[in-house]
């Protein structure tokens, strides 16, 4: 199957299970997507055995293989959503948030890629080596800016706490990445054969890929301003936007800097200066307009594509011990990850606590783990590594992304209350 029809397929489903769930489900979209896929991933798996000659199992893990879907997201998709996502963010209250921000992004990625993988070579009773152990724990560190950033726009969150939970979510990704591939080096290392990383090489190697992508993309992202500025035609604009995505992606990719990071700093540039002050209203509203659609199609893609990971699953490597302690340890992993720096915070006890708990119970995890977890080399932990990272990416979006309404309402009413007051 080519890329091609792959793609026509998921936008055909897209399509016929959103018109299901705008007629007579309302979940949100994305969830509904995933929740849609995950059915017809179980019907598949219930009727394969009784049709062999068809074995649609291997057929989708073959489709998976042959288009590399992994890399594809990770080395061009993600540049589109993680820019899609930072337009939206308010750049003024994620700079009075700069510090925690910064430190979730950071010392929180490194404090639960250390706490999730002492605590999973634990729950594999010691049969995955401890580095390894840590590879998985920086596949699960990150949550998902598409499935955060989505959320926030339906919930009533004071906007201090909405550029906390986006900022950081847009952030960690790239941070992530980096820590995985330097966890994915040490681990490779530790065996025959692998080429030995000194701790300072690695922390030399985080800090230009961190560092070098904040300054790549506030180099491309003022550079694409001021081309904006000289002109004032909506569709060469747009052109400018799209180049600015895939020209810094590609850039820091060959400088060996973070490409998540600079597209997303490049994303805040462009949100905060270029749309107010090197655009017409018209060009404005257009690009915005753009960019939404770019995000949904590929968020509807995505979410199914999560939805469809079932099917990569291998059976006999799906056992409760795995599942549960994954899920458990997670959840576990992610409040202490934020409650350590929401330590520093200079606010109320009570409004820390709050914000600690939306925190914890928003730390969905998404595309982003999976396309890690589904990108490595083969290696004896592979299966294990894709149950545990398929258990925690369906238990935060569809139980925690379904029940962050309810906990938001009942941290926050008044601010739901208002937001309800303005939609009517």
């Amino acid at each position: 199957m080519s890329s091609f029809d792959l793609v026509a397929i998921l936008l055909l489903l897209a399509a016929v299970l959103g018109i299901a769930n705008h007629l007579w489900i309302g979940l949100p979209r994305t969830i509904a997507l995933m929740a849609g896929a995950l059915g017809v991933s179980t019907v598949i798996l219930i009727i394969d055995p009784l049709l062999p000659s068809i074995n649609l199992r291997d057929w989708w893990i073959a489709t998976v293989a042959a288009n590399d879907l992994p890399h594809v997201f990770l080395d061009g998709v993600l540049a589109f959503m993680l820019f899609a996502g930072s337009l939206h963010v308010d750049l003024e209250e994620l700079r009075n948030s700069r510090w925690i921000v910064l430190t979730l992004a950071t010392a929180g990625v490194l404090l639960a890629t250390a706490l999730y993988g002492f605590g999973v070579w634990f729950v594999f009773a010691g049969s995955v080596p401890l580095l390894w152990c840590f590879v998985l724990g920086s596949i699960l560190a990150p949550t998902d800016p598409i499935a955060v950033v989505g959320l926030l726009r339906q919930l009533g969150l004071p906007s201090r706490l909405q550029a906390i939970i986006a900022g950081e979510s847009l952030f960690n990704d790239g941070v992530a990445v980096v820590v995985f591939s330097l966890m994915l080096t040490l681990a490779q290392g530790s065996g025959h054969g692998g080429q030995d990383v000194g701790p300072m090489t690695a922390v030399l190697a985080f800090l230009r890929e961190a560092v070098g992508g904040v300054v790549m993309g506030i180099v491309t992202g003022y550079i694409a301003y001021g081309a904006m500025r000289l002109i004032d035609e909506y569709n060469l604009e747009l052109t400018v936007s799209l180049a600015l995505v895939t020209g810094t992606y590609s850039l820091a990719h060959t400088l060996g800097v973070s490409g998540p990071i600079a597209v997303v700093v490049a994303g805040l540039l462009t949100g905060h200066r270029a749309t107010r002050h090197a655009m017409s209203d018209t060009t404005r509203s257009n690009l915005t307009t753009f960019w939404e659609l770019v995000d949904e199609l590929l968020n509807a893609i995505l979410f199914l594509l999560l939805g469809f990971g079932i099917l990569s699953l291998e059976h006999y490597e799906v056992t409760l011990r795995l599942v549960v302690g994954g899920i458990v340890l997670a959840v576990l992993v992610r409040l202490i990850s934020v409650s350590v720096p929401a330590l520093f915070m200079r606010i109320p006890w009570i409004s820390r606590a709050r914000g600690i708990a939306v925190l914890t119970w928003g730390g969905l995890r998404g595309g982003i783990s999976v396309a890690l977890v589904l990108g490595m080399a083969p290696t004896p932990y592979s299966g294990q590594f894709l149950t545990v990272c398929y258990a925690v990416v369906l238990f935060t979006i569809l139980v925690q992304g379904l029940t962050m309404p309810w906990l938001v309402r009942r941290l926050y009413p008044a601010s739901t209350k208002d937001r309800d007051h303005d939609r009517h």
